[in-house]
């Protein structure tokens, strides 16, 4: 038997329009589930009603409950006229329903139910799903039945509040079976209270009311959001959260209880921390034998403990290193700041400076920094001793300008906490290089000088830059001059370091080669062009590769010579990534710039349930930290040590210059802290999710949790979710709309395009570019993050994807197919009043032909709106159906994670092979299918078949006389009705002209 029942409590609406006419309103609500209708009490002039009501309706098919719909609508009630006036309404679909443990009020903003409703308000609900069988669903509420006000026998007789019963709208004589919730003492609820009672300061002074009110709430339950087609098993879904974060809760991606006093971190939840900022010191006592003193500080509150770097033999330091301590993690109420001794055995106490934490003010930006203050240090019995310690302390969130230069506790490694250590795992800003297309055109060389006397010379020329080097082809050089005339494309960054060598060598024997001479151009004397304007050529002079006389170079006043056109092409966008993930698509030549369309906003919140990547203290752990990619602007957050759901609650802005462009976040474990932290350790990759910006809504607020999905050898494995809240504001909308009428890449790219051979070469070339310049900040962003982040193997083979290419290619053709199949139905009269309609609408177009591309183009915008009512609410993320890795073969994924080139064994390779000449045979059969379909065309009118060709020419003639004879309506309303034959007047042999078409010849009979 089916228990499932959906559980909707109505608990109160707030802030309604009033409908009376007196300013207020009679406000009760309807809800609409599965064919079921229940209604509330009417509260009586009421714009703030409180209701407390519990609904139960029965679920009469689970597995199609996130098709279903939640409609709750809100009505005003006029008692003169005994009519029913709209004041809002809310959808909920059956992905956002959670079990009942999960379920808290949530306060929906009512929507309008057309253009012209005006509404505002919201209303609050705990929707839930429950299974026990002692809870009967309620009564429905027949349309026909009257308005029940809010009297208290009424009240009593139709409904009850969730507190003392499960059932409501039932009959008196039923009161007896009503069923009561008591709440079980919490264990922990005490403990938990004494741990705030013993926090290290209050939160009053620094928190406002509504927001501490919050911070007390139970914690917001995750909606799965999922869609009709492709849905993927509810652990990989995307969940839809409405956090509290630092600009109000976000609901349904709208700020709801907006906080006046919130920053411009309005997109993380607002995280405090303790800032100690230590300066320096002066005057110290000198603690050696031999006078001299090699001081540090150390910061101590509770168990957590930060050390700034030592001075050797000074009484005057100067260190000017900030610490932040989490709010969460504190235990103490005293903060502890020492000066100690460096020693080789046990390091001595010089003085110590106390503070009350309670007595710490608070700073919020735009506030001025804190200014420093001396301090009067003390000895370990609280007498003032000799030396001073300026130092500033103070309260901030994250949104202070010392959070990211400042030493974590959350950050802190118990392995490790060297400055070098703290140095990889602070937030840190990155800005790709500039990189430039540089174009060499090779034309020729003369007078060249051959290395023997007895032959002529062979030749080519290399040009290298840095790694990459390419050579043009091999000409003899008959009169000692040689031609050419190659373009070599290289990739270079700024500011260039490498410069541009060029060689022309002389091919001896095969392998071996000698220099007839060489030229080095620095690349900042090559010329810039931003279009395609020609680059005249310059001559240059070839030295000689070894060291000369100099008398001699004085008396051969003859060289070599080589003719070259260079320039640095801005034209052009550098491709460093994957073409199909690109976050940005603007040249190189900043004129050619156009201003920004909009701001996106990152807010990095937390991750939850992620795996161990490494053992520490015999337990398993991780040491993670995100990084973003937009543009040419990276981020990297701190690094969470230790935590396997770390909460980073970091905010990053970037300027949108395309919005058909991707933004992807990766999270990684941070390998370079620790006992094996050695600095050529991988960091390990753990997930991550990309986010097209054209698919977000100009304006809303999109906070889901994403599940970090990666595809392993085993198989397809979920990482954990990354929590996620993202904002696109539009600042031109007339420019974001003129993006749409522009090509996709920067002109250049049409006017002189590069092969795809090219294209993969140089992406490559820049991409090693990238990783090399990221790879020199400090901390480094090291070569495996930026591969994986740029998706650098997304075009090697792979079964896998070739199978979900070919899906998605049926998948496009499948509403052409769907129209094949119901033109079929109408052909063989499958349904006869369907049929009807079609012959009457075709004659109707026959007898109208200007009506035919209205009505096509009417279809699609009726088509348009209907879906726009369908519409995805939230950003695409990777799908395991469409990505084919739901049931993907043990030997394909072993295949897709094998290097190139391979190395697998012997066997195993021909196996693979033999499986690829398979199914390339199977392609290759199809295409030979469709060639010979056209060379049948073809041979229509070739001859090839003498009498079929005269028999078709003979038909074309005679077609020719009666469509001139015969009107051509007539002809196409004929044509139609012989098509859509009734299946009486059918043979079930194929047609005539099928026959004829399959009779002509095509060439697989001249194929080998």
């Amino acid at each position: 038997m089916n228990n499932f029942k959906l559980g909707v409590d109505v608990v109160s609406a707030h802030n309604l329009l009033p409908k009376d006419g007196q300013g207020s309103s009679n406000a009760f609500v309807e809800l609409y589930f599965d064919g079921q209708k229940f209604r509330t009490t009417i509260k009586e002039r009421d714009l703030n009603p409180v209701w407390n009501e519990s609904f139960y309706f029965n679920i009469s098919d689970p597995s199609n409950l996130h098709y279903l719909t939640l409609d709750v609508y809100v009505h005003c009630h006029a008692k003169a006229t005994n009519s029913n006036s709209f004041l809002g309404k809310v959808s909920l679909t059956g992905t956002s329903f959670v079990p009942y443990c999960d379920a808290v009020v949530m306060h929906y903003p009512l929507e309008k139910r057309g253009m012209f409703s005006r509404v505002r308000g919201e209303i609050g609900l705990k929707v839930y799903i429950t299974i026990d069988s002692t809870i009967k669903s309620s009564v429905p509420t027949h349309t026909s039945e009257s308005m029940t006000t809010n009297s208290p026998s009424s009240a009593h007789a139709e409904v009850r509040t969730p507190a003392n019963s499960m059932t409501n709208s039932v009959p008196n004589e039923k009161v007896d079976s009503r069923h009561t919730f008591h709440h079980l003492p919490n264990t922990n609820h005490h403990q938990h209270q004494h741990q705030q009672h013993s926090s290290s300061f209050a939160d009053t002074h620094y928190v406002t009311k509504y927001e501490a009110d919050q911070m007390k709430s139970e914690p917001q339950p995750m909606s799965l959001v999922r869609t009709s087609t492709s849905v993927q098993p509810v652990d990989f879904a995307l969940k839809e959260t409405s956090p509290y974060l630092g600009g109000g809760r976000v609901v349904g991606g709208r700020v709801i209880h907006k906080d006046k006093t919130a920053s411009t971190y309005d997109l993380v939840e607002r995280m405090y921390f303790l800032y100690v900022r230590v300066v320096k010191a002066r005057e110290l006592p000198a603690m050696d034998v031999i006078g001299s003193l090699d001081p540090f500080v150390e910061v101590r509150i509770g168990n957590y403990k930060g050390i700034t770097k030592h001075f050797d033999k000074t009484q005057s330091p100067e260190w000017n290193q900030v610490f932040a301590f989490s709010k969460e993690r504190m235990q103490a109420s005293i903060l502890d700041v020492v000066i100690k001794d460096k020693d080789l055995i046990k390091d001595d106490f010089v003085g110590i400076v106390r503070f009350d934490i309670n007595e710490v003010p608070l700073r919020v930006p735009p506030d001025s920094p804190l200014a420093p203050e001396w301090y009067r240090l003390e000895d370990k019995k609280g007498e003032k001793i000799k030396g001073e310690l300026m130092l500033a302390v103070w309260i901030g969130t994250q949104a202070d300008e010392a959070f990211s230069d400042a030493w974590h506790s959350d950050a802190a490694t118990p392995v490790d906490s060297t400055h070098a250590i703290s140095a990889v795992m602070r937030s840190k800003v990155y800005h790709a290089p500039r990189l430039w297309y540089v174009r060499v055109n090779v034309v020729e060389a003369q007078d060249l000088v051959p290395t023997e006397k007895t032959r002529f010379p062979d030749v080519y020329a290399k040009v290298q830059i840095g790694n990459q080097v390419l050579k043009t082809k091999t000409v003899p050089a008959r009169t000692l001059s040689a031609l050419w005339n190659e373009d070599l494309v290289f990739v270079a960054a700024e500011p260039f370091e490498d410069h541009l060598v060029i060689s022309v060598e002389d091919r001896v024997s095969p392998g071996k080669d000698e220099i007839i001479g060489r030229v080095i151009i620095p690349l900042n004397l090559v010329e810039r062009r931003a279009d395609d304007r020609i680059i005249h050529s310059r001559w240059f002079n070839l030295e000689k590769p070894v060291a000369i006389d100099v008398d001699q170079l004085k008396k051969e006043k003859f060289s070599s010579r080589i003719q070259l056109r260079l320039c640095l092409d801005g034209g052009y966008h550098v491709l460093d990534e994957s073409t199909h993930y690109s976050s940005d698509l603007r040249p190189t030549a900043k004129q050619l710039w156009k201003p920004p369309i909009g701001i996106l906003e990152l807010g990095v919140l937390n991750a939850v349930g992620l795996p161990p990547m490494k053992t520490r203290d015999s337990r398993g752990t991780s040491d993670t930290y995100c990084v973003a990619k937009y543009g040419h602007k990276w981020v990297r957050t701190r690094t969470i040590v230790d935590n396997l759901c770390p909460k980073y609650n970091e905010q990053y802005t970037w300027e949108v210059f395309d919005h058909a462009t991707v933004l992807t976040v990766g999270v990684f474990d941070n390998s370079q802290i620790g006992e094996k932290g050695n600095g050529s350790s991988k960091d390990l990759k753990i997930g991550k999710v990309r986010i097209r910006i054209s698919t977000l809504e100009t304006g809303r607020i999109y906070t889901h949790s994403y599940p970090l999905l990666v595809l392993h050898p085993t198989g397809v494995k979920k990482m954990g979710e990354l929590h996620l809240a993202i904002r696109f504001s539009c600042t031109s909308f007339a420019n974001m709309l003129y993006l749409y009428s522009r090509p996709l890449l920067p002109k250049m790219h049409y006017v002189r395009p590069f092969s795809v051979t090219q294209l993969d070469m140089l992406r490559h070339q820049a991409m090693n570019i990238v990783a090399a310049r990221l790879g020199r900040a400090e901390p480094p962003l090291r070569k495996e993050v930026v591969e994986y982040m740029s998706d650098v193997d997304s075009h090697l083979w792979s079964m896998r994807r070739s199978k979900a290419n070919f899906f998605r290619l049926m998948t496009v053709f499948s509403g052409v197919f769907a129209v094949g199949k119901w033109f079929g139905d109408i052909c063989i009269w499958r349904n006869p009043i369907t049929t009807v309609l079609v012959h009457v609408l075709f004659l109707m177009l026959v007898c109208f032909p200007e009506l035919i591309l209205p009505t096509v183009f009417l279809y699609m915008f009726l088509i348009g709106v209907w879906n726009f009512r369908y519409r995805p609410r939230y950003p695409p993320h990777m799908n395991i159906r469409i990505s084919q890795a739901e049931a993907v073969h043990q030997d394909e994924l072993d295949e897709e994670f094998d290097t190139f080139p391979t190395s697998r064994n012997p066997e195993l390779v021909r196996m693979r092979y033999d499986r690829l000449r398979s199914v390339a045979g199977r392609i290759q059969t199809v295409v030979g299918d469709l060639a010979s379909q056209g060379e049948r065309i073809q041979a229509l009118l070739s001859w090839r078949d003498p009498r079929a060709t005269a028999i078709f020419i003979t038909f074309c003639l005679l077609s020719a006389f009666v469509l001139y004879i015969t009107p051509f309506q007539s002809v196409a309303g004929l044509a139609g009705f012989y098509i859509m034959r009734h299946p009486r007047f059918r043979h079930r042999l194929p047609c005539v002209p099928l026959n004829f078409f399959r009779r002509l010849p095509a060439r697989t009979d001249s194929m080998l």
